[in-house]
């Protein structure tokens, strides 16, 4: 906690503010929330920094002991992640101040990225709405399992190596052409790994890919659709496995790609997608779990976190497991 306040002993309502100095200004923030507590009437709010050692889920937890009637979290998604895991659970409505370079939840619920005094005032007059919450119980070498939260997606291959090998400094300056480098170096590769998996506790089937990704979300950074059927509240992930066959397949599958987000935008476009016929360098499917084994240990991120090598992952959903408010309109 950054102040020595208690929690107002008063009827007005008070909001608790997690915030990533290192991604925010503090100095903004607070003449925002200020003006935002004048307006609406609210109580001084309540201050937690995160730190080195905390990524926000210690902060998170210490903000809702004291029962704030919204939380605000300022950060970029590995701080949303973080604050989501710990207190999802609590019922208290939990509003987005995007501070990151990717900002891929805010993204795709189409948060402005720039109007912070707009979030702000949202998180004091906006309107609830609920959120799906991922689980990766994930399995090491040695046998120990830990279980994370996650809220955009969950990556394996292609997308973990890119979490893991682009530079904070390259994502900060030029966003997300920084992953440009290290997807033009896997393509080139094109390593593939095996794994043998389970669709909603079915039969355990065998599979060669190149990357898997499972999201609560649909967009990627620069905007690119990437699971066109995903919905963040309907109690599903999505799964795409990439199993290029080399440089056509790459391209086949970045036609499709561009496909999705050019003509997801109309309910035309939508129909056409749903008439294209699968491609099979880029299979889908929804489940409510999805379990896999891999053949070797592989590297895994949770909201462009990396969590580390895995030989195994169970991922789950919690069905309107958070409480999101967000701006009216």
């Amino acid at each position: 906690m950054t102040n020595d306040e208690l929690a107002p002993t008063s009827a007005r309502s008070v909001a608790a503010v997690v915030f990533n100095p290192v991604k925010v200004r503090e100095a903004v923030l607070r003449a925002a929330v200020e003006a935002a507590e004048r307006e609406h009437g609210w109580a001084p709010s309540l201050w937690f920094e995160t730190g080195a050692a905390d990524a926000g889920a210690a902060a998170a937890r210490e903000a809702a002991a004291q029962h704030p009637d919204v939380i605000l979290v300022a950060g970029g998604d590995g701080t949303v992640r973080a604050v989501a895991e710990a207190m999802h659970a609590s019922g208290i409505p939990l509003a987005l101040l995007p501070s990151g370079t990717g900002n891929l939840l805010a993204r795709n619920l189409r948060l402005s990225l720039t109007d912070l005094p707009r979030a702000v005032r949202g998180a004091f007059a906006g309107v609830d709405r609920p959120l799906d919450v991922g689980f990766a119980a994930t399995r090491t070498e040695d046998g120990v399992v830990t279980r994370r939260a996650f809220l955009v997606m969950a990556g394996i291959g292609l997308d973990a190596n890119m979490a893991a090998n682009t530079s904070a400094e390259l994502k900060r300056r030029i966003g997300w052409g920084a992953y440009v480098d290290p997807i033009a170096r896997s393509i080139l590769g094109n390593a593939q790994f095996g794994l043998r998996y389970r669709i909603d506790r079915g039969r355990s089937r065998s599979l060669r890919a190149h990357t898997i990704i499972v999201g609560n979300c649909g967009t990627l950074p620069g905007n690119i659709l990437l699971l066109p059927d995903a919905v963040m509240d309907d109690g599903l992930l999505d799964v795409v496995a990439f199993r290029p066959t080399g440089a056509f397949g790459w391209m086949q599958i970045g036609s499709r790609l561009a496909a999705y987000s050019m003509f997801h935008r109309s309910t035309a476009g939508r129909q056409m997608l749903q008439r294209t016929p699968d491609l099979k360098q880029l299979a889908h499917v929804q489940a409510a779990e999805f379990e896999a084994r891999f053949d070797e240990p592989q590297l895994l991120q949770l909201d462009g976190d990396t969590v580390g090598d895995v030989v195994g992952v169970a991922l789950s959903v919690v069905h309107h497991g958070l409480t999101l408010r967000v701006p009216r309109g």
